[in-house]
């Protein structure tokens, strides 16, 4: 299967509800989600990617649009899109009387998974909860509980895991153990979605994204192309001191950093860096260090959702 998941014409408006006027929050989403790739959904607060994923989970109905999850239509074979995904929330949200082994038994059975083909323990290990496997959730750290979550996603083997904000919160440990668990399924074939703030994760797991903003996806391309769109890179210079900037070509700029080095950013399409290192040193600037900083995903996003 070439597409893992397919969108077309998606919408979602949400009725009024007293003084709020309707919100539509999805306007016509076209987006196709390659099979056995790690693609990150990313977009400001209220772009609708909540929404886009509660669709693809089943929880929430579509306006208008279609959508196809492992080959099966949403509303012809509702039910085996819905087996084909799992979702692991932001939210925290499980019953504190149960135990993780508990709560990993009364999922499967929701999905309707046999007894005998249950991997309960093997999750509780691949998650580092076989310690705590008859705790009562209520006493788990939050960091246990994340990864809790991310167990009860993967109880009936779905093809698709959808990450909601996965690390939100959690320490260093947690989230390199989450990311090798990450890849470990990835290499196993499973299609991962990935939605974060931390853009520094999107750029360095996934292989695709796309940016949705105002209910829209604003681009969807592969990590490497979205981060060369932005036409700017910075030399990044040890002066050994204060010096007085000489006039810079056309549209170079320069700031001086808390650490004392000098900064210089341009855009290599229209300048080289020797052109910039002829004018300092022609200005009798010494550079005593030099080193270049690459454009990252905070700038291409920042700049493809600025309103």
């Amino acid at each position: 299967m070439s597409d893992a998941i397919q969108i077309t014409g998606l919408r979602k408006t949400y009725a009024a509800q007293g003084n709020a006027p309707a919100k539509e929050a999805l306007k016509g989403v076209d987006l196709n989600i390659r099979a056995g790739s790690i693609f990150g959904l990313l977009g400001p607060n209220g772009a609708g990617k909540s929404t886009l994923i509660n669709i693809l989970a089943g929880l929430v109905n579509k306006t208008a649009g279609r959508v196809t999850i492992w080959g099966f239509d949403q509303d012809v074979n509702p039910r085996q899109s819905r087996a084909a995904i799992g979702v692991m929330p932001q939210e925290l949200n499980m019953d504190p009387f149960f135990t993780p082994r508990a709560s990993l038994e009364v999922q499967a059975g929701l999905y309707g998974v046999p007894k005998a083909e249950r991997w309960t323990d093997e999750l509780l290990e691949l998650v580092g909860l076989t310690g705590q496997a008859n705790a009562y959730a209520r006493a788990l750290s939050g960091g246990m509980k994340r990864r809790l979550l991310l167990a009860k996603a993967l109880v009936h083997r779905p093809q698709i895991l959808v990450l909601d904000e996965p690390t939100a919160g959690v320490d260093i440990t947690l989230r390199e153990m989450l990311w090798s668990n990450v890849r470990k399924l990835n290499d196993q074939g499973m299609t991962i979605i990935l939605t974060t703030h931390y853009l520094e994760e999107a750029e360095q797991m996934c292989d695709e994204i796309a940016i949705i903003n105002h209910g829209q996806v604003v681009i969807r391309q592969n990590t490497r192309d979205l981060l060369s769109r932005t036409d700017g890179k910075t030399l990044v210079l040890d002066t050994g001191g204060p010096v007085t900037l000489p006039d810079l070509p056309p549209g170079a700029r320069a700031e001086r950093r808390p650490d004392g080095r000098l900064a210089i950013t341009y855009p290599p399409s229209r300048l080289r860096a020797d052109q910039l290192l002829d004018a300092l040193r022609g200005a009798g600037i010494p550079i005593l260090d030099v080193a270049t900083e690459q454009p990252d995903l905070e700038d291409v996003f920042v700049e493809l959702t600025r309103d």
